[in-house]
C-alpha cells in the first residue's frame, strides 16, 4: 500500500492520496498549482460521474471535477481510504 505512486486517475472512490508530482503543462497547470495540486498536498477522490469520466476530487477544501487526461498526469501515494 505505501510507497506505490500511482496517478490520481487510478485511485478508487474514498481513497486519500499525497501529491507527489504533476505532469499537467500550460494554463491548467497553473490553475491546479492555485487550488493546491502541488507536492505533500492530500486530495481525496470524491466520485466518479456514472460513466467514469470526471472524477470530482477535494483539496484544501475545494472540490474540482478533472477528466482523466487531466488526472492520468497527477500523481500520489496512498495515504489513507479505499484501497480498490
Amino acid at each position: 500500500m505505501a510507497g506505490a505512486v500511482i496517478p490520481l486517475s487510478e485511485a478508487a472512490n474514498g481513497s486519500t492520496l499525497r501529491i507527489s508530482g504533476i505532469e499537467v503543462q500550460g494554463v491548467l497547470r497553473r490553475r491546479l498549482l492555485d487550488l493546491g495540486f502541488v507536492a505533500g498536498n492530500r486530495v481525496e477522490v470524491l466520485r466518479r460521474s456514472p460513466l467514469g469520466d470526471p472524477t470530482a476530487y477535494r483539496i484544501s477544501n475545494t472540490t474540482i471535477a478533472l477528466r482523466r487526461e487531466e488526472s492520468s498526469l497527477i500523481y500520489g501515494e496512498i495515504v489513507g481510504g479505499d484501497e480498490g
